[in-house]
């Protein structure tokens, strides 16, 4: 049993990714992984269904975890407010709380150039991404709160870095990161501990980012010094792991970069 068992954590775009090669090819199905070998609930969003089964199905069978599926798409058409207070409450029926929240989902146009970019793909990234997060850190606040929990938010390089192509994923990723530092702020009071992961892993979303538009894959995704792109679970779901544990404070509000596992493993 690991150090999690009887914690419920609640990661959204938690569905199982597949890459050409058969692999596992989702942060947030190997950041549950990493979750799940520490026993705890999982509790997953995300707007495929059948991805989201095809985890639990997987979790539940390889380390014996009790795993939610929860379809919900944050959406510029929907009643995102309602949405996340559902979601969080089937979370608390099934399992009494919420111990940690992994805003990982995130959609984008990515490689459609500035001018090119039309609202209906800019709102795409900022409900997806940025309006998410908030809709979901609001409605879990109470048990995070409860719990003395974490709060883990994904941003990225393309922020950063100011990556071609990449306009509105960035300034969802960007907003995503000044929230995390208000939220540390503000709910460091009630024990909540919120940091920000920059990942860089390869994966399904990367796999078809370069076959869809590969002349903004090759301005803006490059190998990593350590000559590897990172492991969804062991660089980036171990990491998630660590940062919730209740004896690891990593500077709350902080910004943690992982370019590929460059030393970063717990």
């Amino acid at each position: 049993m690991g150090f999690l068992t009887g914690k419920t954590v609640l990661i959204t775009g938690g569905g199982r990714a597949v890459l050409s090669n058969g692999k596992a090819g989702s942060i947030g199905y190997g950041i549950a992984t990493a979750y799940a070998k520490e026993g705890a609930n999982i509790v997953i969003t995300g707007r495929n269904m059948q991805k989201l089964l095809d985890a639990k199905e997987e979790l539940e069978r390889l380390y014996g975890v009790r795993v939610l599926p929860v379809q919900a798409d944050i959406s510029a058409e929907a009643d995102n407010t309602a949405i996340a207070a559902s979601v969080v409450e089937k979370a608390v029926a099934e399992f009494g709380g919420i111990d940690v929240l992994i805003n990982n989902a995130q959609a984008s146009a990515s490689g459609v150039t500035l001018a090119d970019h039309t609202v209906a793909q800019f709102n795409l990234a900022l409900y997806s991404g940025l309006y998410a997060a908030f809709h979901y850190m609001q409605a879990c606040y109470p048990y995070l709160a409860k719990a003395h929990g974490s709060v883990i938010n994904f941003a990225s390089g393309a922020g950063l870095f100011g990556n071609y192509g990449q306009c509105a994923y960035a300034a969802a990723k960007e907003g995503i990161r000044g929230l995390s530092r208000v939220a540390a702020t503000e709910w460091s009071k009630d024990g909540i501990n919120v940091n920000v992961i920059c990942p860089l892993a390869w994966t399904a979303q990367l796999e078809n980012f370069q076959k869809a538009y590969p002349e903004a894959f090759e301005k803006n995704v490059h190998v990593p010094p350590v000559g590897y792109f990172g492991d969804p679970e062991a660089d980036i779901g171990r990491v998630c792991v660590q940062l919730a544990h209740p004896d690891f404070k990593f500077m709350t509000g902080e910004t943690l970069t992982l370019e590929g596992g460059l030393g970063l493993r717990p």
